[in-house]
């Protein structure tokens, strides 16, 4: 299979477009849909593997470039996997990332008043490459660890800074990012899917 020279990243989230972008060789030209001003398209899949499928192919027959889609989430055992597929829909309609954290908090005290710990989670990504040939290719990375009873740091996006990976005691918004993005989620679902861009 031809190597990829060029590849538009399928979404509109800041945070994840400067991490998949971190990811890929230098050498490649990346696009975003912004470029192309193209909204993203609605998820209704029903699971990370879907929904990552669903953007992935409709970025790329709408620019006619190969298309990287990741969609991912936090899953979390005390709220029998919630917020998962709907980790970015949690923060409502501007997708706001404390709304999100602060309702996490919130449903875990329902279930129980001390939860500190009882807070096992995992981060899931799944990464999709889409060929303008209709072909396509996915991989998932999961990072195991553990939900964090205050926000902490401030650096990464999304719920980062509530999640504690196994091994470590800072959070991701805590951490430093070249050390996170070597342990993430992204990396690991990343690294089955390098040798069509390397």
């Amino acid at each position: 299979m031809k190597k990829i020279k060029e590849i538009i990243i399928g979404t509109n989230n800041d945070g994840k477009y400067r991490e998949i972008r971190a990811l890929l060789p230098k050498k490649i030209k990346k696009y975003t849909p912004k470029k192309f001003k193209i909204a993203e398209p609605k998820e209704n899949g029903k699971s990370f593997k879907e929904n990552s499928f669903i953007k992935a192919s409709y970025f790329s027959k709408k620019t006619k470039l190969v298309c990287l889609s990741d969609d991912s989430g936090l899953e979390i055992d005390t709220l029998k996997g919630a917020p998962g597929i709907y980790s970015a829909r949690w923060g409502g309609k501007k997708k706001n990332f404390n709304v999100a954290i602060n309702k996490i908090f919130k449903e875990m005290k329902k279930i129980k008043k001390k939860w500190k710990h009882k807070n096992k989670a995992r981060f899931i990504c799944c990464l999709t490459i889409f060929w303008p040939n209709g072909k396509s290719y996915s991989s998932i990375g999961i990072v195991k660890g553990k939900i964090s009873d205050k926000k902490k740091g401030k650096k990464g996006f999304g719920y980062d800074p509530i999640f504690i990976p196994n091994g470590y005691k800072k959070t991701f918004g805590e951490m430093n990012l070249k050390l996170k993005m070597s342990i993430d989620h992204r990396y690991k679902a990343y690294l089955k899917i390098k040798n069509f861009f390397n």
